[in-house]
């Protein structure tokens, strides 16, 4: 299990994990504030994290995962609410890719999330009540300086790598660019610069699903005891269409029927396809948080990492951070020519960065399954980082 010796929490407790583990959680006191965006000093807030791994005595073999939209900290160990593997387990792990024999992997859970960290539906310390809508509304900013703000309390002052993929990717992106100097490497995934619009549209469609359920109760739906589960199930169902691609969903269901041979001519679920949304919706809904969805979705539409720049170029300009930049030839939620945008941008910088486009049918979903290509890029851009920064296998903290 993770090893997180000399660490400790924000009281001065140590900090540790059991057989089956529960996040750790570091707490913001009135006196050290999250400056949002959009003007608001968050103070107290907490973040939620796991970390796997060990760190080294010169504190200079972490890496940190940035998940994405509907994920979690609980990146490599099983989750405390589905019963399932952490969500890049094919990553993470002992032997793996990012290989926790080697690294300290650090992942949290981000502002505005649902599983531990400072969100809509945490307690404001104010009423003592869910915050719902009254929580401010958070970028992938403030994101990344909340994630700052828990690597400086950890003491580690450079990563060795950041990774993560979509919402994940555009936090990598972030980090390179708000931290320059604390990035050795980044790896951002099946990402973009900015949203496009008919991402921002899917969005919007998702959020209106919630917002349209009559137990959403204008975002209060904690006080007034209801859930909009139907509203979020259709959210889900609707966005995970787009974590698909068209191949991908011919292979796998095709036009057949679930559990029939003739359509009942009725609106039931006569096509496996629709059986499988309808179950990925109903299981969603079981560990995400509406007003959440409604929060972070709202942030990547805002993401765009040239707007403080003038022109993406310019955001990069002198980077001394090494990336590895991959796409995948099915993905049209973010689609090849946005990383390309990335690719250029960064070489118009003076970047030292490398690009893979990694043919697959899998869709933008592809970053989180099982694609031996991919795993073996990302085995190798850290390892050369790690050679780079003089890494050896080093000593532990005990």
């Amino acid at each position: 299990m993770s090893e997180l010796a000399g660490i400790t929490s924000g009281d001065g407790g140590r900090e540790r994990e059991v057989d089956h583990p529960s996040s750790l959680v570091a707490t913001f006191g009135p006196d050290e504030p999250l400056r949002l965006d959009c003007g608001v000093d968050l103070a107290p807030f907490q973040i939620a994290y796991q970390a796997y791994g060990s760190l080294n005595s010169e504190r200079s073999n972490a890496v940190l995962v940035c998940h994405a939209l509907t994920g979690d900290q609980h990146v490599a160990n099983i989750h405390p609410v589905t019963g399932k593997p952490g969500w890049w387990e094919t990553m993470i792990g002992p032997g793996r890719p990012i290989d926790t024999e080697r690294y300290f992997v650090i992942c949290a859970n981000v502002i505005g999330g649902c599983m531990g960290s400072s969100g809509p539906a945490s307690t404001n310390p104010s009423t003592g009540q869910p915050w719902g809508l009254d929580f401010p509304v958070v970028t992938i900013p403030d994101m990344v300086r909340a994630q700052a703000m828990l690597l400086d309390r950890l003491g580690i002052d450079t990563l060795l790598c950041v990774a993560g993929g979509s919402m994940g990717g555009m936090q990598v992106l972030q980090w390179a660019v708000a931290y320059p100097e604390r990035v050795f490497a980044a790896l951002p995934v099946a990402t973009g610069p900015r949203h496009s619009a008919q991402n921002i549209a899917f969005d919007e469609v998702g959020r209106q699903a919630v917002m349209a359920d009559p137990d959403w109760r204008g975002g209060r739906y904690f006080a007034e005891g209801t859930h909009p589960r139907r509203g979020l199930a259709v959210a889900r169902m609707a966005a995970h269409i787009t974590y698909l691609s068209d191949a991908a969903l011919h292979r796998k269901f095709g036009r057949r029927m679930q559990d029939r041979e003739l359509p009942t001519f009725s609106f039931d679920a006569d096509f496996q396809v629709e059986s499988y949304l309808r179950h990925q919706g109903s299981s969603f809904v079981e560990r995400f948080d509406a007003n959440s969805y409604l929060y972070l979705t709202r942030a990547m539409d805002y993401f765009d990492i040239a707007a403080d720049h003038g022109t993406l170029a310019k955001a990069f300009l002198g980077t001394r951070t090494r990336f590895c930049v991959v796409s995948f030839t099915s993905d049209w939620l973010f689609p090849t020519p946005e990383s390309q945008a990335v690719v250029r941008a960064l070489n118009a910088g003076g970047a030292r960065v490398s690009f893979a486009e990694i043919e697959t049918d899998r869709g933008h979903d592809a970053f989180l399954l099982d694609v031996p290509e991919f795993l073996d890029i990302a085995r190798a851009f850290i390892d050369s980082a790690a050679v780079a920064r003089c890494l050896g296998a080093g000593h532990t903290t005990s």
